[in-house]
């Protein structure tokens, strides 16, 4: 039988970069051992980190709490002890007016952006059509499927500079905050979302330029959404010096997935009391609750404040160094294959963001090359959804995942590299 779908189980169902991303990566782990994985987004094994939640395990099952955690429903909203654990954590160490009545849990941070988007965005009930911002594009490729209607997204190019001459393989973008108010002014606008740092760049908006944003989106009375997937205060891994800040203008998301714990699917929302009643009851029609073993693992360290620390003392450090030695790798092989090639300064998240300005094919074209020599990567295309003009850069970029044994890194740049000089040979 052939079955019809509705026009947003079409949507839903249909392709997507993001469904790609995640088809390949599942498919390369269960059948083929020997590919090399610089494609998918997740977060590399830390002996410190794994040891940390092994012990948390320990206790909840030697407490019995792992046997109330596993039988139990908790509310749509979450955890409330968790969420109140959170609350106090944000207040005490950050000054945050918050209470439990602006946090909500959701299953994961997609999840999060699939309520946030639909519930700000798209069709309003007199008639007007509201849209999504996307302030530096590129941005993540797994916001670009969210909307249940076509055309949710625009997308401001940012300006691109080289912030040391003495290093012309690295580049930068920054926000074009005129392009933002353009944007702002002409089009209407339900929210603007910000990845911080940038999944795929690893650019980080600086406190001033988000500052800047939020103050420029509240003039227009727009809210701010903030993506701290990679950011601050969990799981923390910014290279860059930066506060955490919070008004009811803005909403906030945190996950568990980069300290170690993306298989529990949970993510915090922070944001006014309105917007957490209109998650909490997106959640009760959606799934009813969600999985208890994230919160579960996290709430001893966030009651003790612990959580906060674990980026500065163990992640950054680790994947800061994991950065420097992909960088000078990558740039070594694309020397030694005279590939003219530029990488994005690394500032967070554990991604390189390669440009190569004389690449003579799409980087999607790129990318099958490179599956059949063994690499897995992501191409640049899908991350430059929302842009009103075309722009060839969006062709001439790829997603690296850098956090990855220093052998695997070695042997898949070089591959990178050489590919990428027999293209551009002819």
């Amino acid at each position: 039988m052939q079955f019809e779908f509705s026009r947003m189980g079409g949507k839903l169902a249909g392709p997507s970069g993001i469904l790609t991303l995640m088809d390949d990566l599942g498919r390369a782990l269960a059948s083929d051992p020997h590919m090399l994985m610089l494609g998918g987004g997740n977060p590399a094994l830390i002996p410190q980190m794994t040891q940390i939640w092994r012990e948390r395990i320990e206790v909840l099952l030697k407490t019995g709490t792992m046997d109330r955690t596993l039988g139990q429903y908790d509310p749509p909203q979450g955890n409330l002890q968790v969420i109140e654990s959170l609350a106090q954590l944000l207040r005490t160490h950050y000054g945050w007016n918050v209470s439990t009545e602006n946090i909500a849990v959701t299953s994961g941070g997609q999840t999060a952006f699939f309520y946030l988007f639909n519930l700000l965005a798209g069709q309003m009930p007199d008639g007007s059509y509201r849209r999504i911002l996307l302030p530096v594009t590129p941005e993540y490729i797994g916001y670009s499927p969210l909307g249940l209607d076509s055309g949710l997204f625009v997308g401001c190019r940012p300006r691109i500079s080289t912030p040391d001459e003495s290093q012309p393989h690295l580049f930068k973008y920054h926000v074009d905050l005129k392009a933002v108010e353009s944007a702002l002014s002409r089009h209407s606008i339900g929210a603007v979302a910000i990845s911080r740092p940038t999944n795929p760049s690893g650019n980080f908006l600086s406190d001033d330029e988000t500052r800047e944003i939020v103050e420029l989106a509240t003039r227009h009375r727009v809210p701010v959404i903030i993506d701290n997937a990679y950011g601050a205060p969990f799981p923390g891994v910014v290279f860059q010096p930066t506060t955490p800040v919070w008004n009811e203008s803005m909403i906030t998301t945190f996950s568990l997935s980069k300290l170690g714990l993306p298989g529990t699917r949970t993510a915090f929302v922070v944001a006014a009391p309105q917007i957490i009643k209109a998650i909490t009851a997106m959640s009760a029609v959606t799934g009813l609750s969600h999985g208890t073993v994230g919160q579960q693992l996290v709430a001893d360290l966030i009651e003790s404040g612990e959580i906060v620390d674990l980026g500065p003392k163990v992640l950054r450090p680790f994947y800061e160094e994991k950065s420097r030695f992909a960088v000078q790798c990558l740039t070594d092989a694309l020397k030694r294959h005279a590939v003219d090639g530029r990488i994005h300064v690394s500032e967070g998240a554990f991604f390189l963001w390669l440009w190569l300005p004389g690449l003579p094919i799409s980087s999607q074209k790129l990318y099958e090359r490179l599956k059949l020599r063994k690499v897995l990567i992501v191409p640049g295309e899908e991350f430059f959804f929302g842009l009103e003009v075309p722009w060839k850069h969006a062709e001439q970029c790829i997603r690296l995942n850098f956090a990855q044994p220093a052998h695997v890194l070695e042997k898949a740049f070089e591959v990178i590299a050489s590919e990428v000089s027999l293209v551009c040979r002819g």
